[in-house]
């Protein structure tokens, strides 16, 4: 099994356990999995492995152990390849050994999840791969699935990327729209700072350098540059000269990435990275089934 990388953190098991017993749920319903309970016998047992289709990066795996234990809580997950790892076509992530009944309910709540996170985190390998060596950190955003935001900022981490503010709530990030509805950039920093706990930072978004200048006089700690070409970018970096962060926003794609790292900036921050990623393709097959009691279905 390949090592998991050890640059982030694991997933809270709360959020796993409340997130995919309403996956179950929804797809259970009221008269559970009819098909597998007409046609499999309650003492079948089987083994089973989650295989890439596709090459990409691991994530999700969790979410599927706990899918399948959520039905059979003896069943056997054994990790092959775990989060954070890179998955070739064909290669085997992890193998199930348990209740065939079990398996076949839980096998789409398991892909569901594990394909969106892996796609999340083989997006997010592309970009970092993409601005490696410049000092530049990929970031996501708030632009997640609702009710997923969690699991989807974990698959950034699994792909080499960083979290942006997880929500409204842990850190101040003052947009056009404040500073419109809050008077000016200048009124809209010092209440921020009036209100803002000591751990709350706080960052403003520009999209003028006259606009920079100010936020800079006024000491944000970061600055979100937004929609800026690589030449105003530059000049960005220049007038802070390291006394906030600077963050790039706005026309970046794969093609864009490199030359907007290059512009010396410290975090780009990319939607698409939960907003566009495709799902990776996974697939679950059964190898060995046995019947424990010789009953029929």
């Amino acid at each position: 099994m390949t090592a998991a990388p050890s640059s982030f953190a694991t997933l809270p098991q709360n959020l796993v356990l409340v997130a995919v017993r309403s996956a179950l749920d929804e797809d259970l319903g009221l008269s559970g999995d009819i098909t597998t309970d007409a046609t499999v016998s309650p003492n079948a047992r089987s083994v089973a492995l989650l295989a890439a289709r596709k090459p990409g990066i691991v994530s999700g795996l969790a979410l599927a152990e706990a899918a399948f234990r959520e039905l059979d809580p003896a069943c056997d997950f054994t990790v092959q390849i775990a989060d954070g790892c890179a998955a070739f076509a064909g290669d085997t992530i992890a193998r199930i050994s348990g209740k065939s009944r079990a398996i076949l309910s839980a096998e789409r709540v398991a892909l569901n999840f594990m394909g969106r996170m892996c796609g999340i985190a083989t997006l997010t390998r592309r970009y970092a791969d993409a601005v490696a060596g410049t000092g530049a950190q990929i970031v996501d955003t708030r632009k997640t699935t609702p009710g997923l935001r969690a699991f989807e900022k974990y698959a950034v981490r699994c792909g080499g990327g960083h979290n942006h503010r997880f929500g409204l709530f842990d850190a101040i990030l003052i947009k056009d729209n404040h500073i419109v509805a809050a008077g000016g950039i200048e009124a809209a920093i010092r209440a921020a700072k009036a209100t803002a706990g000591h751990m709350t930072k706080i960052e403003v978004e520009v999209d003028t350098l006259e606009q920079l200048e100010i936020v800079v006089r006024e000491g944000a700690d970061c600055v979100l540059l937004d929609n800026m070409g690589p030449a105003d970018l530059r000049k960005a970096v220049g007038i802070v000269a390291g006394r906030c962060l600077t963050e790039a926003s706005g026309g970046v794609n794969l093609d864009t990435v490199r030359e907007i790292a290059a512009t010396g900036v410290n975090m780009i921050s990319v939607g698409a990275l939960t907003h566009s990623a495709p799902v990776l393709d996974l697939g679950l097959d059964f190898v060995l089934s046995a019947n424990t009691s010789g009953a029929g279905a």
